[in-house]
């Protein structure tokens, strides 16, 4: 019988490619890829890799044709008020939160404009559900305009009062005489998945990958400190490391007075919780990363 395999669907380019792929790639999961290669196979789990546009990955999962695509929360809100308007299904759920590509769907102004009433103006945008959901749960009256491409230039064109468009920095905005009215949407990149119809044996291989995904996650927030403590200061020492539930407690060879102190801490670990855990009797300090866990 052929081993079951997860069809993994990312960004074929764009701000969430690399990371994507960088990813999968801190889990664990090598793919043999030229660079212009739109399908290939791990050569060491179970999984293939699809680049695709990042608008076709929720529909793709969608209609089972991949069992995993990594997305931005923008594309997968769009997509899926964009279903329900038509009374289709959208079977999706959002699997884990991914922590780059973070961006912010925005209102904006030409720079000039001063106390902006939206009621009754031109709002031009490539998210139109989501602009309109957001409308209608204030009663705001508008008129959407659907852009899939330059934005921001649609002041200027006349084509529209406001723009609701991707800010990241705002270097464009500022860029085309813009500025930014108000947030209506944060996103992120997301794991996605289909709800229905996922056999067992690729149940326990998305399983297999979340572990990996999470390990990797807390592995950026975490760090590893060692270091030595005085017995009579080790109550204070420990209480200044910070996140960190049991440390483990080494003796030093041929040293009576003193012990070592190993912690994962789920906190940064600032120059001052250093100076800190100095203060209460700590020395021969040290921080490290971590590169993998897994509980």
């Amino acid at each position: 019988m052929e081993q079951a395999r997860l069809r993994i669907a990312i960004q074929k380019s764009g701000r969430l490619a690399e990371p994507s792929l960088d990813l999968l790639k801190r889990c664990g999961i090598r793919f043999n890829r030229s660079k212009d290669q739109l399908f290939c196979q791990s050569t060491n789990f179970p999984a293939d890799l699809l680049m695709l546009r990042d608008d076709d990955i929720p529909e793709l999962v969608n209609e089972g044709a991949c069992d995993l695509g990594v997305v931005g929360l923008n594309v997968f809100q769009e997509k899926g008020l964009e279903h329900k308007a038509r009374h289709r299904p959208y079977d999706l759920e959002r699997l884990v939160d991914l922590g780059f590509g973070t961006c912010r769907l925005s209102l904006a102004v030409p720079k000039g404009a001063s106390d902006v009433v939206l009621q009754g103006k031109k709002i031009a945008t490539s998210y139109p559900e989501t602009l309109q959901d957001w409308l209608n749960q204030r009663g705001i009256d508008a008129t959407v305009v659907i852009m899939s491409g330059a934005i921001e230039i649609a002041p200027r064109l006349q084509i529209a009062d406001v723009i609701c468009d991707l800010v990241s920095t705002g270097e464009t905005l500022a860029a085309n005489g813009l500025r930014e009215l108000e947030t209506i949407f944060t996103s992120q990149s997301i794991l996605i998945r289909r709800t229905r119809d996922v056999p067992p044996e690729k149940e326990e291989l998305i399983d297999r990958l979340l572990r990996r995904i999470n390990g990797v996650q807390k592995a950026d927030e975490s760090k590893y400190i060692m270091l030595h403590s005085p017995i009579e200061a080790l109550e204070k020492v420990k209480a200044a490391i910070p996140g960190a539930e049991s440390p483990t407690i080494v003796p030093l060879q041929g040293v009576s007075d003193k012990v070592a102190v190993h912690a994962v801490c789920n906190e940064t670990v600032f120059w001052e919780t250093m100076e800190n855990l100095k203060a209460a009797g700590a020395s021969a300090i040290l921080v490290l990363p971590i590169e993998k866990m897994l509980d």
